[in-house]
């Protein structure tokens, strides 16, 4: 692999088949972002991407939890144009078309990850960085043209750009991107110890903290794949699939996002069987061969002469986030280095903060390992309700249904908090607010604990007074209009 730059952008290539591929890759994606800027990083490639003519070479542009790319594929000359138009776009953003690409982007209605993959971070980081994966946000039409424009002045800049390359670069490739200083990132808080909760999802999902470039995490977790799919599909039938992901928490510890879809009415047993796998693993250690056959498949992989653009990825996000860089060759032999007690170690520390995400209406029995029941995690609280000025619902409401009965509103000192119909405690401090959202009389707050509160007057008699003190300890810059492209409410209109 060689290493040069552009432009003072770094450019990393190595020989290919034509025709020549490049990516354009920025270390920026939708962690990135808050909650109140959800989308902008989209939007953004959006904008780039709508200043092009016609181009008659493969082209396409995908933003991810990570990184945004830019990529294309075709004659040497043809690559150099895209590049050089996507640059240009970047350093002058079309922002007066931000209406029509927001209505492009709401009818797109993509994902930066899985659905169980966006609970299981929003589980473990809350409603910031990773967390914010599985939220719609505000809506692309609430970004502010200021936002989008500060947002691609802090990403989408040559120091925080690696081009790829299947080739040399062309003559005459020009990146002219804007200076920048490079992005100052900070990890939100995660949670800790083991825990489990009901997701929307079919199937059950696992979130494993394993360190950056550990062979023993990669030979653990290739292992438990295997395992999984042997005993859920070949043996039990079960499931068809286990899907594996990969979120970067910082540059020393990366989230893996385990999922198995299932048939209906097995997912209690589903859950079990990944909960009980993922257990065994850090308890017993594996035999050598299975690591052995575990290697043979990583020497596959790293052989294939397609795993090149594989390859020059993996090292150009070493270069975006300041990750060890080794190549093929390097891995492979730490690979073949680790021993059974490696990977077991490996696997007892990542469950002992694993978070298990399972189907609605589900009940799996579950043990930590350290014996006793596996407690719930949510975003709702255990104890009794602060002290404050109680709400209730319309007496209607509390006449016909045992929900209605059930709940309480509170306004504290110093926010809001809400026992609901299913006995559940929400609390959520003004200042741990990240989003306010206001659709008429009614508001919904989003906490940074990825706690979701609604008030409305049709919901708790003399709402308006709590409905005020919200309005007025939120900062304006959190608050927000909903969106005009959001589907409408028929209950409010």
């Amino acid at each position: 692999m060689q290493r040069t730059t552009v432009d003072g952008v770094t450019v990393l290539w190595a020989p290919g088949p034509a025709p020549l591929s490049a990516a354009l890759t920025f270390g920026c994606g939708a962690r990135d972002e808050s909650f109140r800027t959800i989308g902008v990083t989209h939007l953004i490639e959006h904008l780039a991407m709508s200043t092009l003519p016609r181009l008659h070479h493969e082209h396409n542009a995908s933003v991810d939890l990570e990184v945004t790319r830019f990529t294309a594929s075709g004659r040497p000359e043809q690559i150099t144009a895209f590049l050089a138009a996507i640059c240009a776009a970047l350093s002058d953003l079309p922002l007066d078309r931000i209406r029509h690409e927001a209505g492009i982007l709401t009818a797109e209605a993509s994902s930066v990850t899985s659905p169980a993959a966006a609970f299981l971070l929003n589980q473990r980081f809350g409603a910031r960085g990773p967390g914010l994966a599985p939220y719609v946000g505000p809506g692309y039409d609430r970004l502010p043209a200021d936002a989008v424009r500060a947002h691609a002045a802090a990403y989408f800049t040559r120091v925080n750009a690696v081009l790829q390359l299947t080739g040399p670069p062309p003559e005459g490739l020009r990146l002219p991107l804007p200076d920048g200083r490079p992005p100052q990132r900070t990890t939100p808080a995660a949670r800790t110890g083991p825990s489990w909760d009901e997701a929307p999802i079919e199937g059950a999902a696992i979130a494993l903290a394993t360190p950056v470039g550990s062979p023993a995490a990669a030979l653990g977790l290739a292992l438990l794949e295997h395992r999984l799919t042997e005993l859920a599909r070949h043996r039990r039938g079960l499931s068809y699939a286990v899907q594996a992901e990969s979120s970067l928490r910082d540059a020393h510890t990366v989230d893996t996002l385990l999922s198995l879809d299932c048939r209906p009415g097995q997912e209690a047993e589903t859950a079990e069987l990944l909960w009980q796998e993922v257990l065994r693993l850090g308890r017993e250690l594996p035999t050598e061969a299975e690591l052995k056959d575990e290697i043979e498949g990583f020497r596959e992989s790293y052989e294939d002469p397609r795993a090149l653009e594989a390859e020059l990825d993996r090292a150009a996000c070493a270069q975006l986030f300041g990750l060890p860089s080794r190549d093929a060759a390097a891995r492979l032999a730490a690979l073949r280095a680790v021993v059974p007690e490696d990977v077991r170690a490996c696997l007892a520390r990542a469950t002992a903060g694993a978070q298990l995400a399972v189907a609605p209406d589900v009940e799996p029995r579950l043990a930590a390992p350290d014996g006793r029941p596996l407690p719930r995690g949510a975003c709702w609280e255990h104890g009794v309700l602060p002290a404050g000025e109680v709400f209730r619902p319309p007496l209607s409401a509390r006449a016909r249904y045992g929900a209605a009965r059930r709940s309480r509103l509170v306004l504290t000192g110093d926010g809001v908090a809400e026992i609901d119909g299913d006995g559940r405690l929400h609390h959520i401090r003004f200042d741990e607010i990240v989003g306010l959202e206001r659709d008429g009389d009614d508001r919904t707050l989003f906490g940074a604990s990825g706690c979701l509160m609604e008030l409305s007057p049709r919901k708790y008699s003399g709402c308006g007074k709590v409905i005020r003190a919200v309005d007025a300890a939120v900062p304006a810059g959190l608050a927000y209009e909903v969106s005009a492209l959001a589907p409408q409410d028929p209950e409010k209109t």
